[in-house]
């Protein structure tokens, strides 16, 4: 893979709200159709080479969220997973979720696990989707889980033991719609990350664009603290 394209990239996909509100439409829309770009952006990075993509699709703090609002997102969630599976398979790519997942429902945890076991020998893209993911909670589970194994903290314990075990660390982190923050995603495993900031609401995020900030991202000299 040439060294200019990054091997992980993670996105905050922010702006379906306001993507739908411009234009009168409910909420709703905005993510029926940030879905859609899901799988635009998902299929572009498999094609040119991209190893994870990360992307947060339900955090941690969502719940607070309208009821009728974050039932439509569960239900859209299994549509998007079922709908995709098809083009998961036939395009190399494997499935991952990460996030507490206990709170979903049954049928949606089926779902979740019924997809990442179908696509787990896909050796293309791994598509990663933080569901109910927070990441001072997944850094605490980590925590717990070296206390329940007996094992001393150290850097390299709680990464084995993050929901993210086994994947390289962010080389490229992407927010849209303008915001400047991490919203507590995967601050972790964005220690070093490029950071890249869009004005861009995700529902209008495009691959040209992801290849401008590529491009971008490969003229970076990253020194990881040195000189």
């Amino acid at each position: 893979m040439n060294n200019s394209i990054p091997s992980h990239i993670a996105i905050i996909m922010d702006g379906n709200g306001r993507w739908a509100k411009e234009r009168d439409l409910k909420r709703t829309a905005g993510h029926e159709k940030g879905a859609e770009v899901v799988r635009d952006i998902t299929s572009h990075c498999a094609k040119i080479g991209i190893k994870y993509l990360t992307m947060y699709a339900f955090s941690t703090e969502n719940w607070q969220r309208p009821r009728l609002e974050v039932e439509y997102l569960m239900k859209l969630l299994d549509k998007y997973l079922k709908k995709e599976l098809d083009v998961y398979l036939k395009n190399n790519i494997q499935f991952k979720a990460i996030g507490d997942l206990n709170r979903f429902s049954k049928a949606l945890q089926k779902r979740i696990k019924d997809t990442e076991e179908k696509t787990s020998s896909n050796t293309g893209l791994t598509q990663v989707l933080a569901l109910n993911y927070g990441s001072k909670d997944e850094i605490v589970r980590a925590v717990k889980k070296l206390n329940e194994k007996n094992l001393e903290v150290t850097e390299e314990n709680i990464e084995a033991n993050l929901d993210t075990a086994g994947i390289p660390n962010v080389d490229v982190m992407i927010r849209t719609s303008g915001e400047v923050r991490l919203s507590n995603y995967l601050l972790w495993q964005n220690a070093y990350a490029e950071m890249f900031f869009t004005q861009t609401y995700w529902p209008d995020f495009n691959s040209h664009e992801l290849d401008d900030i590529i491009s971008d991202y490969s003229r970076r000299e990253r020194r990881f603290g040195g000189i």
